[in-house]
């Protein structure tokens, strides 16, 4: 072809030409710098236990607080959130955190006095008649002793602020209670602790310690007649489907210790 004759591009087409073309690679080259970012692992993963789904409150915030902590560490520290009794039954994960084989557990008193005994003391029955007397007790000196009682008796520490779980009701498939008189000889569950089993046993019932993890199924199969939870608890782990009757009962209020083990952390 005459040399007059082939296409010319203007100088200005030809300069965008080059633009785009090193735009591109630059971003390309962003691209993959972001992705390596992304896929580093971080400095630090901590796990965390617990034995409800992940649609309860706590876990709703529990994935929040993960959520922050990546951002605000710039991806640093790595809170992973096993929900659901994942790792295993509560006295499993309590295990586990005393040995750092988890860092962080949520524990209920009830639970909590099977190691420390003072841990339980706000699982008194009717000991608090509504919230601002629960948090006059749990953020002041009655928090500050179970706390000093747990670091002085284990491996473990307790954050200063005990998480909120909600009074404490009873659901049955057999009768609603009414009167202290309905308990009488009924099969209940209640958590692994002494003051549970006790109070329970004053109203003369027949209370039975069962893990979470194996409440449902025993109140499906009927070894128990009824459980008591908080409302959150009930409604999320769909006690409902399996219990005929809610009883508001308000007899104990229930929070949960955000437990860690002192080494690993």
């Amino acid at each position: 072809m005459n040399e007059s004759r082939k296409p010319r591009i203007a100088p200005a087409v030809a300069a965008r030409r080059r633009f785009l073309k090193q735009a591109g690679a630059g971003c390309a080259a962003l691209a993959a710098g972001l992705h390596a970012g992304q896929a580093q692992a971080a400095e630090f993963t901590l796990k965390y236990g617990n034995n409800l789904p992940m649609t309860h409150p706590m876990n709703v915030r529990a994935k929040e607080m993960a959520e922050k902590i990546a951002a605000e560490s710039r991806g640093r520290v790595d809170l992973q959130v096993y929900s659901n009794g994942q790792l295993g039954t509560d006295t499993d994960m309590l295990s586990q955190v005393r040995s750092g084989a988890i860092d962080f557990f949520t524990i209920s008193p009830e639970v909590l006095g099977t190691l420390v005994s003072a841990g339980q003391i706000s699982g008194v029955g009717f000991a608090f008649r509504d919230y601002e007397q629960v948090w006059a007790a749990m953020d002041g000196d009655l928090g500050a002793y179970v706390r000093k009682e747990i670091a002085a008796r284990t491996s473990l520490f307790a954050f200063e602020k005990c998480w909120d779980n909600g009074y404490r009701q009873v659901t049955t498939s057999t009768r609603p209670i009414v009167t202290p008189e309905d308990f009488k000889g009924m099969k209940l569950r209640v958590p692994p602790s002494p003051l549970a089993t006790s109070l329970f046993r004053g109203f003369d019932a027949a209370p039975t310690s069962i893990n979470f993890a194996e409440v449902y199924s025993a109140l499906q199969t009927r070894i128990v007649e009824g459980q008591e939870n908080p409302l959150a608890v009930i409604s999320t782990v769909k006690f409902y489907e399996v219990q005929k009757f809610c009883s508001m009962t308000n007899h104990v209020w229930s929070g949960f210790w955000f437990m860690g083990n002192k080494k690993s952390f």
